[in-house]
């Protein structure tokens, strides 16, 4: 009896927490809707729905590099919610990612909800606390009937230190009256914006490759959960239409018919809403499902409906003036989103047995009937795995290792032809069948099918080739014995020891190398092949010697202390090499730390910039100075041997040239990427040039004024198709390396660079071509027919020497997104070996 008392009371209470009174945003804060919210405000306001209401839980499940929580919101009937690690357990044990499921739970729908992974983008934070209120505002009664069968998981602010970067600005900037005209300054964001993270990351890029710390602890949480419909909500140019599904073509092949159903379904719900407030909208045209690393490809690959979701307000600040003669204020964008976002939870809970049924076909039957042409995948053992496979457990993509030696046959990446080849002890082996069997594919499959030339990104990834591994794509799953893990054995170090021999093959020999820099250790690099006894030290090969080190007190355990995280480091214990290249001979070169300094500011592109900066300071823990651009004047240019320019548009005055030239010839290296390449290019004294001759210069105009020409006479409806033709919006492109040289050290055979443009330069005279793209070079994804054979003996990479210096030229970038691994490992070579 006191039992069943208690249990009435707790139900009681439990209702009137539930009924209570919940203030709105707008009573909540004062400025709500007409100015930008500050970030604590965000959360002290979800801190008040949770103490008022029974219909929200938090969670915090990260904090940003700028120390700000990352915060999720679960939404929910009070009864789900006291179940709510039951209801994700049984989620994952219909498709297999868990044994803890229980079924005297019912199932729910997961509708995760993403506001602002863009900083600049305010009305998603904005909106999501308007949806927040709705869903658990206890005057509405019909939010609380969809969240009988729907849990909702809402992110309101992906990107807090994005947020708040241009939230202290605008406040900052702004007046006592809002100013709508474009040339007020509201309408003009500083470099680098607010768009990106901390690093300067674009994190809406970032989903399958997890380089950022945001989307690392993200994303670890959604493959907790592993949603039926994600919602990433962002905004767009203040002058747009809003934009939501059917998404626009290309479409991948693998996302099924259930998703682009319910993306119908929702066209249609969210247009009736739109309709009625006769607000301005569109659909199909201009966001794909191509690139997996968008936050609606990514859960799109992982089996949930992904959609993106558009409002027009990017560069509008709190009110800017449309062409049509309207208005678009901070409270028109929230209105907006809150009624799209609103639309897609009643949509899922009317919708949740369809759903919760192609989730499941989705992620179980493509095991059984795989999609595409391949059952498995084999990565030949290579120090460059380690990387790979820290992909793999990030994005809980289930891996082994081989652990016998059998024959097999398979689709070679770098020749594109079927081969014969070993499966070895230590190769990495991904079989298609597992739960993550789509994601896999989309992750290995060799040819991605390209519906549309017209996508939004870059359209090729493939990872053997980002990552410098020899790969191979298999017709049939093997069966043979593999193992969980690479066994490696803890070194014993003597007391004898001549060298350390560090393998210079992947980005943690950078990482030791400017580690040891920065400890005053006096490093050397092979420039050919040396055999000290049964030690091979390869090509770029770093050695550390006692004699370059006398005065480092125990110098054994000093040294295997800094490289120890390099686990394959050896040691030799004479400097007598038995193929004629000893230690102290000319084959060993001492490099020199590089002292570095960084040009950042207006004209500089912001995300090639923190590319840069990020591999600098987090890839490889190296120092940098970052100077604004308009500070050049004031850089001490002698205090740096190393200057790098990130991809930009750099307008240097004449003298800043000479000042830099001067610097070049005594010593002085510059790493210059992509656009940065136009401060050079066709400079006198300098080589760089597109033409490798006049007649060859006169022959590429005659074509251009060609195709001038009969253009006249083309249909308007094609310009846009015909401009494609002529771009490479994202592809994998073959390059012939010259192995001697430090800058392809450890490369491999021969390089594929991702390639973002159709940036070219002829092979340059009187430089060393590093890498260039040869004659019928194998390429994967869409590149133009106008530009792909003009591509061939171009160069991508080259070295100029000048008096005691160098300039390096880079037309691709190499650290674009911080996910092409073999690229960060070019770029190690260019910083750190190239004197």
């Amino acid at each position: 009896m006191k039992k069943t008392f208690l249990s009435l009371c707790l139900i009681f209470s439990l209702a009137i927490i539930g009924n209570a009174q919940v203030q709105s945003p707008a009573e909540f804060l004062p400025s709500y809707g007409k100015q930008i919210s500050h970030y604590h405000q965000v959360e002290n306001y979800f801190k008040y729905l949770t103490e008022k209401s029974n219909y929200i839980k938090h969670q915090k499940y990260g904090v940003t590099p700028e120390q700000r929580d990352l915060n999720v919101f679960f939404v929910s009937s009070p009864e789900n919610l006291a179940n709510l690690e039951q209801i994700r357990n049984n989620n994952l044990a219909a498709i297999g990612l868990s044994k803890n499921g229980n079924q005297t739970i019912g199932d729910k729908v997961i509708v995760w909800l993403s506001f602002n992974v863009h900083g600049n983008e305010i009305a998603g934070t904005e909106s999501a606390m308007t949806v927040a209120y709705e869903l658990v505002n206890p005057k509405n009664a019909e939010t609380k009937k969809w969240l009988e069968n729907t849990v909702v998981i809402l992110d309101p602010c992906l990107n807090p230190d994005g947020y708040s970067r241009y939230g202290n600005w605008l406040r900052e900037i702004s007046g006592k009256k809002t100013h709508p005209e474009l040339s007020d300054r509201e309408h003009m964001e500083v470099w680098p914006g607010g768009r990106f993270n901390h690093n300067i990351f674009d994190l809406n890029r970032d989903w399958a490759w997890q380089t950022q710390p945001e989307s690392q602890q993200r994303v670890a949480l959604y493959n907790e959960w592993m949603p039926q419909v994600h919602t990433d909500v962002h905004e767009q140019g203040y002058d747009s239409p809003y934009f939501f599904p059917p998404s626009a073509e290309p479409i991948h092949e693998y996302i099924e018919k259930y998703q682009r159903d319910f993306h119908s379904v929702l066209g249609t719900n969210i247009s009736k809403k739109f309709d009625a407030q006769k607000w301005l909208y569109n659909t199909s045209e201009r966001f794909d499902l191509f690139y997996p690393s968008y936050g609606d490809t990514y859960p799109a690959y992982n089996g949930a409906v992904g959609m993106t979701i558009e409002q027009g307000g990017i560069g509008a600040g709190r009110a800017v003036s449309l062409s049509n003669g309207g208005t678009l204020t901070i409270q028109d964008r929230i209105d907006h989103h809150a009624t799209a976002v609103l639309t897609v939870v009643e949509s899922a809970a009317a919708q949740a047995d369809v759903l919760l049924k192609g989730f499941r076909g989705f992620m179980n039957n493509s095991r059984k009937t795989v999609k595409g042409n391949y059952k498995m995948y084999v990565l030949k053992n290579n120090p460059k795995l380690i990387q790979l496979a820290e992909l793999l457990k990030k994005n809980k993509i289930e891996f082994s290792y081989a652990d016998a030696t059998i024959k097999a046959t398979g689709f070679n990446y770098s020749t594109k032809l079927d081969k014969s080849f070993s499966i070895e002890p230590n190769d990495l082996i991904v079989k298609v069948d597992q739960p993550k069997a789509v994601f896999t594919q989309v992750l290995f499959e060799p040819n991605q099918k390209l519906n549309d030339s017209l996508s939004y990104d870059i359209t090729a990834w493939a990872l053997p080739l980002a990552y410098g591994v020899e790969g191979y794509a298999l017709k049939n799953s093997l069966a043979f014995s593999t193992k969980a893990a690479i066994t490696i054995q803890e070194k014993s170090v003597p007391q004898n020891v001549y060298a350390f021999h560090i393998p210079w093959n992947n980005r943690i020999s950078a990482q030791v190398l400017s580690t040891l820099h920065q400890n005053n250790i006096k490093v050397r690099s092979a420039m050919k092949k040396a055999i000290f006894g049964d030690v091979i030290v390869e090509a770029g090969g770093l050695m550390v010697t006692k004699a370059d080190n006398p005065k480092v007190i125990d110098f054994e355990k000093t040294i295997a202390e800094m490289i120890k995280i390099k686990a394959d480091y050896n040691y030799i214990t004479t400097g007598y090499s038995v193929n004629a290249r000893d230690a102290g001979g000319e084959n060993f070169n001492l490099l020199k730390a590089p002292k570095v300094v960084l040009l950042s500011g207006k004209g500089v592109s912001s995300t090639e910039f923190g590319a840069t900066w990020f591999y600098l300071q987090e890839t490889v823990g190296h120092p940098v100075s970052v100077v604004e651009v308009n500070n050049f004047n004031r850089i001490k240019l002698n205090s740096y041997n190393t200057l790098i320019l990130a991809d930009g548009d750099y307008e240097f005055s004449e003298d800043q040239h000479k000042k830099i030239s001067a610097w070049i010839k005594d010593g002085g290296k510059v790493i210059a990427i992509n656009g940065a390449l136009s401060v050079f290019d066709g400079k006198e004294g300098y080589a760089l040039t597109p033409f490798a001759s006049d007649e060859e210069k006169l022959a590429a105009e005659k074509e251009s004024e060609a195709v001038v020409l009969k253009e006249r006479f083309l249909d308007f409806e094609g310009i846009e198709r015909r401009e494609i033709s002529k771009s490479i919006p994202g592809a994998v492109v073959e390059n012939t390396l010259n192995k001697s040289h430090p800058m392809s050290f450890g490369l491999g055979d021969n390089y594929f660079s991702l390639k973002t443009d159709s940036k070219k330069y002829s092979l340059l005279k009187e430089a060393v071509n590093i890498a260039y793209v040869p004659k019928n070079y194998k390429s994967y994804g869409f590149i133009g027919n106008d530009v792909k054979k003009k591509m061939e003996n171009t160069m991508s990479f080259a070295v100029e020497s000048k008096g005691n210096g160098s300039v390096i030229y880079m037309v691709d970038n190499p650290l674009f997104r911080g996910f092409w691994e073999n690229g960060i490992l070019l770029f190690s070579n260019a910083l750190f070996l190239v004197n």
